[in-house]
Parts: C-alpha cells; structure tokens; sequence
C-alpha cells in the first residue's frame, strides 16, 4: 500500500508539473542574447543603437528582460532608466498569431508595472525577432539563443 501511495503521488507529481505537462515546448521558450536593436526616427530612418541584453522566456510562463545602452547619457524612455531596462512577469504565447504578452509584475520604470504588453515574434533557427503589436512604437530587436 506504501509503495501505491508513493507511485500515485509521483504521477500527480509529474501531471502538475511544467516539465513533465507537454513535451512539446515552444520555439520562444529558452535564453536569448541580444544581437540588434533597430529604432525608427520619426523620419523613417532606422537607427542600430549599440544596446546588449537578454530576455528568457521560461517553461513556467514568466518573462524577464534586461537591456543596457553603453551610453553613461542616455536618456530616459519610457522602458528605459539611465540606458538601461529591466521587467520580469507573466507572459502568454501565441504559436498562431506569433504573437506574446507580458503583464508586468515588476520593473525598474515603476509606471510599467501592472501593464500589458504585446509583442509580435518570429523565431527562424536560432534568431528571434521582436517587435512591438503597434509598429508606431518603432523598433525591432533581434536575439540569438544561448
């Protein structure tokens, strides 16, 4: 009987659990590290900023982002303090519409916390890219996975 309870534990163990739930995971999930961030001016012109950084997109359903601009002066946006970014927080895929959201559970910009952000992506290989739902954000970045 002792050796049943263990085996029935282990099962609901293993069914509650992310890693043992689907083995199929999505082509999103994993470490990527930042190669490219493209910015378009109000001109249309695209502008390399020489940003560096990662995001993680976890098996568990959590996003986190870290990215730096080199530029001790950089000014503030409104993901951004002193060149640098930080969010952490639930995110939901989409395979379909290629597309994900994050609710913002914490940040270093405080006024993020709490909001919704939506994100298109393509993943081809190892390279994802990223770009804002509304393209009048205006800017794309690319990632290579670790």
């Amino acid at each position: 009987m002792k050796n049943f309870k263990i085996a029935l534990l282990a099962l609901a163990l293993a069914a509650s659990s992310p890693a043992f739930a689907d083995d199929s995971m999505s082509p999103i999930t994993g470490t990527w590290r930042m190669t490219s961030l493209k910015v378009t001016g109000a001109s249309g012109k695209q502008t390399e900023i020489p940003y560096s950084g990662q995001v993680i997109f976890s098996q568990g359903g959590t996003l986190s982002v870290q990215a730096m601009n080199p530029d001790a002066a950089a000014k503030p946006t409104p993901y951004t303090a002193n060149g640098y970014e930080a969010y952490y927080g639930p995110v939901e895929v989409d395979e379909t519409k290629k597309t994900f959201a994050i609710t913002v559970e914490s940040s270093l910009v405080r006024s993020l916390v709490g909001q919704r952000m939506e994100r298109r992506f393509e993943v081809d290989a190892d390279q994802l890219t990223i770009t804002p739902a509304d393209p009048k954000e205006g800017w794309r970045v690319t990632y290579e996975r670790l």
